[in-house]
């Protein structure tokens, strides 16, 4: 009996073990869906708003936010975030440290130089900056903190 209870504790080891090692290293960072609607409180797909358009006789919108990007905790880094965007000819605005929820220093990307920044490079960067975090918020009433 004592034999079984010995085997039974390895093995419940090995399985932690064996599950720890496939256990993401970081969690996602999941942005609410009421950051995405905005003033618009119903849920509308893609080919309904490009439509929508279509008949008012304008192009879509798809990007009804701006793009936020940093959650850093030393401005050095938000800088070092500034110095690549620089290089890959995006356009941006540097926040000074928010309080709260938005904590850190932020980087807000303009409307027109967010077409450069698709998941894969939002991927890349997150690579190079470890703590990099990326937010769409609608742009209008957002104003940084004086």
């Amino acid at each position: 009996m004592r034999w079984l209870f010995l085997l039974l504790l390895v093995l419940n080891v090995f399985y932690y073990i064996w599950h720890q090692q496939e256990a993401p290293l970081r969690a996602k960072d999941v942005t609410p869906l009421s950051l995405y609607r905005g003033s618009q409180q119903d849920i509308r797909l893609l080919s309904e708003a490009t439509d929508a358009a279509k008949d008012k006789g304008r192009p879509a919108q798809a990007d009804v936010g701006c793009l936020y990007l940093g959650g850093f905790n030393r401005q050095e880094i938000a800088q070092g975030l500034g110095r690549r965007l620089s290089g890959m000819d995006v356009k941006f605005q540097e926040l000074p440290k928010g309080g709260g929820e938005s904590a850190g220093y932020w980087v807000r990307v303009a409307p027109e130089s967010r077409r450069w920044l698709d998941d894969l490079q939002l991927q890349n960067l997150s690579k190079e900056f470890n703590e990099l975090k990326h937010k769409i918020m609608p742009c209008e009433g957002v104003a940084p903190a004086e």
